[in-house]
């Protein structure tokens, strides 16, 4: 089945009864690029992770952009097996559609197989208001936090939202 593009993404979302605001801006492939983009854009912007467990369970981890995430403690977290670690870039595509640096929540509409838990971090669901990538690194899209659940739910990806395990704190050089 063919992936969706962004213009059937924003039609679908609109489909859903979901009130989307998009910008268009220069592509962006990591949250440090995003900088100049997010200042432009209100409410809270997110930094997406493609990871996998040990058994080859997929996970789709959506962040505040400034959420210090402890990878090394997260499969605890999620009850997955072993460490995680990354996706690969022909995981991404084949599953959800969308190259490195454009990955987004909106990409588990792809998974119409289900393969992909999606997860939230608490701290992004603290704000009216989240900002993605529509399937594409040279757009942002802005929902509610409510519309992002609904449309999660709506492909089938009921997101499990969560604290995530935050790094542990750097002892100073005189410890």
């Amino acid at each position: 089945m063919a992936h969706l593009s962004p213009q059937e993404l924003l039609d679908r979302l609109s489909s859903l009864g979901i009130k989307t605001e998009t910008v268009e801006h220069e592509p962006v492939f990591t949250v440090a690029e995003s900088a100049s983009v997010k200042e432009r854009i209100p409410g809270a912007h997110s930094k997406n992770l493609f990871v996998k467990d040990k058994k080859g369970r997929f996970f789709l981890i959506s962040a505040k952009h400034d959420t210090a995430i402890d990878l090394k403690r997260m499969h605890e977290v999620l009850g997955a097996s072993g460490r995680l670690s990354f996706g690969s870039a022909e995981q991404l595509r084949a599953l959800l559609g969308v190259e490195p640096g454009s990955v987004t929540a909106f990409a588990v509409v792809n998974d119409t197989d289900g393969k992909v838990t999606m997860v939230l971090d608490a701290n992004l669901m603290e704000h009216e208001r989240v900002n993605f990538h529509p399937l594409i690194n040279s757009m942002t899209t802005g929902v509610s936090r409510e519309d992002l659940v609904t449309f999660l739910r709506a492909t089938g990806h009921d997101p499990l939202i969560l604290r995530l395990p935050e790094p542990p704190a750097e002892l100073p050089d005189s410890a």
